[in-house]
């Protein structure tokens, strides 16, 4: 009998081919998508956090302009809590041999802090006057190799070296130019390590700006001790201020958002799926059950054999699902794939994070369970009983039928609406496979409206510029008078200063020729007048500010005080504030200028010892193709995904509304109702449904997007836009998919036997 039940499994899984396979597929998709999306945060965490853990990346920064001795190194290292401190150096260089190419070029007076990981080459050597340890990708991407002979230009000063190892290095995970440019372009920017004798020995001073630490102590404890060792205010970032540390943080930030959103929705579908779907089979099986019953099975052999088909289906699609999931996480964490160009690291291990598979336990557990309750239900009562045929419940009449209205409705409105009213927890899945394709699709598509949008504004109206000149420390004024009357430039000053216990930057633009703008929340361009500082969005949240209000900074190195008030509020891709000079000499604020902004372009600036880089606007904007690239890749798998769920909840739904009202499409049949007639009927009821799932799903859908916007890319303060295309073709694309699924659920009426069903039991 075991075996005759054996059979029996898979006599019943033949027979519900559709429901079958369309369970598995959409508890494949909610587990893929789950586990994918919680993969790649948890990946990006261990390889990325343990790269910069193994290359001494430094948790402390501490700055200073006039440079730091060996002993305020000494003097940090010894303090409590640090474990040890080396002075540090990274500047902007030109690359000689290749026209318009940069290298961070760095130097760290201890190895174990900020250092790097030698992927070919010799070991690094602290003595050597000639190596230069070389980013390998920047090294790839230019064609150069181990021996090759390269120099590096800094403010007249040539470094002129031996490349004699390849390496990657925590400190430049993130290797872009400053804060920019958003991702790295390697064919025209990379790094490149010496060692501080050939620094000393070539440049013939050794100035270093700064000193990094490694520490476990709190921001707060680390700065009064390094104060009170220096006996002086000083700058210090944290590890969180630097973009090869927050780059790779805000994406495993972001996967956590992603991860609880959308695969929670998908997962919900799947389980509502399995619930409505199990639901049918039990009751379609239920004369089957009755001559199990009849035949002397006994219940709890019954429930166990459905039960495992329940199991089968779950553990199907589970196993397919993790497949799944290691495939769209390996999509975007792979040597050569989106995130590469991105993170720079040696190992892209995969790693299933724990609680995945407890969810995924979990999951298979309650799959189980429904296919248990859905059995138990049809289990009640006598062999006699359940051998009677499933009849769908008595209803009630419809209140609208007792309207005037009602008699209006044509014959096909009223007979969808009472089905659709008997069949309630049908027409909700059906709207909620609708629903959740349309806001899958809408918040996908809405993410490049609005990084479009803010690119064209950002890089298409907001800056005018075409090469940003970075003047050096050394610059005098009558130099930067004259550089500026030179290249009829618009120019900037920076000064570092704290609000409460945050670092950021107090810029002073003095923009006559309109070459830099600033936008507003509107996105319309505001004017930076002399009534105060204008705050980017985040600080302007952050502290609660609002146009009027005044508040408190004090600039790095100096002990004074001053108090700004704030005349607006601009979006803003770095945390700032702004302020024109006027303002700044009535506060009697001091800066030095330290970029120029012209239209001259790069190739026509000649080298001066008072410019430390030039910086063209291309190279920014380039930088964003690769970031787009990797935005159109997640915008696809949302939308495959989206798609492929819409067609099958509503295929799977289909075929189920098919045999319940098989009946009564056969009385239609009988009345003498043609085939297609019915087959409208039948894709009428499902494009109402689709229509009601688009009107829910399009603002549900912006909502997210909103979210997410917020949630996800709040660096860039980017105004939420969706083009009125990405409207209609998420109308299309939902409405398109619905209409084609009843299409094929609707051609199958003509195989309706009429004598056969209307035999059956009144």
């Amino acid at each position: 009998s075991g075996n005759m039940l054996f059979r029996k499994l898979l006599r019943t899984m033949g027979l519900y081919k559709a429901q079958f396979i369309s369970m598995i597929i959409m508890i494949a998709l909610g587990i893929g998508i789950f586990v994918g999306f919680n993969m790649e945060w948890v990946s990006i965490d261990k390889n990325a956090n343990g790269f910069l853990e193994e290359t001494g990346f430094a948790d402390f920064r501490v700055i200073s302009e006039k440079g730091l001795s060996k002993e305020d190194a000494d003097s940090i290292a010894s303090l409590d809590g640090v474990d040890k401190a080396s002075r540090y150096l990274s500047v902007q260089a030109d690359v000689k041999e290749k026209d318009g190419d940069t290298v961070s070029l760095t130097v760290t007076e201890n190895a174990e802090i900020s250092g790097f990981a030698l992927m070919d080459g010799e070991s690094y050597d602290a003595t050597s006057n000639d190596g230069i340890w070389l980013s390998d990708k920047y090294a790839n991407a230019n064609g150069i190799k181990l021996g090759d002979s390269i120099t590096f230009e800094y403010k007249n000063i040539e470094f002129n070296g031996i490349v004699k190892g390849l390496i990657k290095s925590g400190e430049h995970m993130v290797c872009v130019r400053d804060e920019t440019q958003i991702m790295p372009d390697y064919n025209t920017h990379g790094f490149a390590y010496i060692s501080p004798a050939m620094y000393k020995e070539t440049a013939g001073f050794d100035y270093y700006p700064q000193i990094n630490a490694i520490s476990n102590l709190s921001k707060k404890e680390f700065a009064d001790k390094a104060d009170e060792a220096l006996d002086t205010t000083l700058m210090i970032l944290t590890k969180d201020e630097i973009v090869s540390y927050a780059g790779p943080q805000g994406e495993i930030d972001e996967g956590k958002t992603m991860g609880s959103i959308l695969p929670v929705l998908f997962l919900l579908i799947a389980v509502l799926t399995m619930v409505t779907t199990m639901h049918r089979v039990a009751a379609k099986e239920k004369t089957q059950i009755g001559t199990l019953k009849a035949l002397g099975f006994k219940d709890k052999r019954i429930l166990r054999h459905y039960t495992s088909y329940a199991f089968i289906i779950g553990i199907i699609g589970t196993v397919l699902g993790i497949a799944l999931g290691y495939f769209v996480a390996w999509l975007v964490l792979n040597p050569n794939g989106m995130m590469a160009t991105y993170i720079d690291i040696p190992e892209w291990k995969l790693y299933l994070p724990w609680f995945c598979v407890v969810i995924l336990v979990l999951i298979l557990a309650l799959l189980t369970l429904i296919g248990f309750l859905s059995v138990r239900q049809m289990l009640k009562g006598t062999a006699a009983d359940s051998l009677r045929p499933y009849a769908p419940k008595k209803m009630k009449r419809l209140l609208l039928e007792k309207t005037a209205l009602w008699k209006k409705l044509g014959f096909g409105a009223q007979w969808n609406l009472r089905d659709s009213m008997r069949h309630k927890s049908r027409t909700m899945m059906t709207l909620i496979g609708v629903v959740g394709c349309a806001l899958i699709v809408v918040a996908a598509l809405g993410m490049g409206d609005t990084m479009d949008a803010f690119l064209d504004m950002y890089y298409g109206d907001a800056l005018h510029y075409s090469s940003r000149i970075n003047l050096s420390e050394q610059a005098s004024y009558e130099k930067t008078d004259e550089l500026i009357e030179k290249y009829e430039g618009d120019y900037s000053a920076s000064v570092a200063v704290k609000i409460e216990e945050k670092a950021v930057s107090l810029d002073i633009y003095h923009t006559p020729s309109d070459l830099v703008r600033f936008p507003d929340e509107d996105n319309n361009f505001v004017e930076i007048k002399n009534d105060g500082v204008y705050l980017c969005m985040r600080l302007a949240e952050e502290f609660n500010l609002s146009k009027g209000d005044t508040f408190e900074v004090s600039p790095y190195g100096s002990d004074k005080t001053y108090t700004l008030k704030v005349a607006g509020v601009i979006r803003s891709v770095s945390e700032n504030m702004v302020i024109s000079p006027e303002y700044a000499e009535s506060i009697e604020l001091p800066y030095t200028v330290n970029a120029i902004y012209t239209e001259t372009d790069k190739t026509d600036i000649s080298s001066d010892s008072a410019i430390a880089s030039v910086q063209s606007k291309k190279a920014i904007i380039d930088s964003f193709d690769s970031m787009m690239e990797l935005m159109n890749l997640m915008i696809l798998i949302f939308i495959v995904a989206a798609i492929v769920l819409g067609v099958v909840v509503l295929y799977n739904l289909g075929v189920m509304s098919y045999t319940e009202r098989y009946r009564e499409m056969a009385t239609l049949k009988v009345v003498g109702f043609k085939d297609r007639k019915i087959g409208a009927l039948l894709i009428g009821q499902n494009l109402w449904i689709s229509l009601i799932g688009v009107i829910i799903g399009i603002p549900l859908g912006a909502a997210v997007l909103d979210y997410l916007m917020h949630a996800l890319a709040s660096e860039y303060e980017m105004k939420t836009v969706i083009n009125v295309s990405t409207y209609l073709v998420s109308i299309l694309l939902t409405v398109g998919m619905s209409f084609l699924v009843s299409l094929i659920v609707s051609r199958k009426n003509r195989k309706i036997d009429m004598v056969e069903a209307l035999k059956g039991a009144e």
